[in-house]
């Protein structure tokens, strides 16, 4: 059995989406553990325990080398009541900010690596 050029690079290309969706469920799951710190460190709730990615687009780590950049958004109450909005800023797979608007606080430290 011989594979074409063409074959290859839809083989490659399947690898590559795969590889893709692992990485974003890892970060996921990395920014899931950092809205769950923040919020608990706040003494704030997190509601329905989890993060949805609002936005995605490509940018420079401190090494100048491209990254992922995503922002994940999750919602929290403060006394049960009324649902308010944080947000998650992720760099590859690093943590950059865990922000809670409505607190005036910044969780988290940037460069925090997410791989413990």
């Amino acid at each position: 059995m011989t594979l074409s050029l063409g074959d290859v690079l839809v083989l490659f290309g399947l690898v590559g989406v795969v590889a893709y969706v692992f990485q974003s469920m890892r970060v996921r799951e990395l920014a899931l553990s950092a809205a769950r710190r923040a919020c608990r460190d706040a003494g704030v709730q997190l509601l329905d325990e989890t993060v949805s990615i609002q936005r995605l687009s490509a940018s420079r780590d401190a090494a100048g080398r491209w990254r992922l950049w995503r922002q994940y958004r999750f919602e929290y109450s403060i006394e049960g009541l009324e649902r308010e909005r944080g947000h998650i800023i992720m760099l590859g797979n690093r943590l950059q900010a865990v922000v809670i608007a409505d607190r005036g606080a910044v969780a988290g430290s940037r460069g925090h690596d997410g791989l413990h």
